[in-house]
């Protein structure tokens, strides 16, 4: 019994460590089809608020409507500067977009984007920014004072 004991605690502790950080895994893989589907809709023409909603019906197992943040936004450049030409946001979490916000405004794109609009300036750029609040189901963290991450951020260039 004293065997038993001694392994089945540890045993336990790795299935909850393997428990958690598979579904963390599989978030971050869902986030980025996620983002992806979002610009990629935006892309073709759809209206980047009815994009904004079909990504977040399409995340029924994350619950964005709730648990997150959907962001899309239009990029474009207007007299030689990369402007926010539309934006729509989903989602329950008071989080703002890294690009920028509101219709106007100045958006703040990495250098590979940057070029893109330099070289041709009819080119729009759709970017989708998802945030989700992940929360383990096991108590592992809370037993060894691991910090688990709480939030994730991921964003798809189209």
């Amino acid at each position: 019994m004293v065997e038993c004991a001694f392994s089945v605690i540890p045993l336990l502790l790795l299935l909850f460590g393997i428990v958690d950080l598979s579904r963390a895994l599989f978030d971050k893989e869902v986030l980025v089809d996620l983002t992806r589907q979002g610009s990629n809709m935006a892309s073709r023409g759809t209206a980047l608020s009815t994009a904004a909603n079909t990504v977040v019906q399409g995340s029924a197992r994350l619950d964005l409507a709730h648990n997150g943040k959907i962001i899309i936004t239009s990029v474009a450049r207007v007299n030689n500067s990369d402007q926010i030409t539309g934006q729509a946001t989903q989602g329950a979490l008071s989080m703002s977009s890294q690009v920028g916000t509101g219709v106007g405004s100045s958006a703040t794109v990495p250098s590979a984007v940057d070029d893109i609009l330099k070289n041709n300036s009819s080119q729009t750029v759709y970017v989708t920014e998802v945030y989700y609040s992940f929360h383990s189901i096991t108590p592992l963290a809370l037993l060894w004072h691991i910090v688990m991450p709480s939030s994730f951020y991921q964003v798809a260039y189209f």
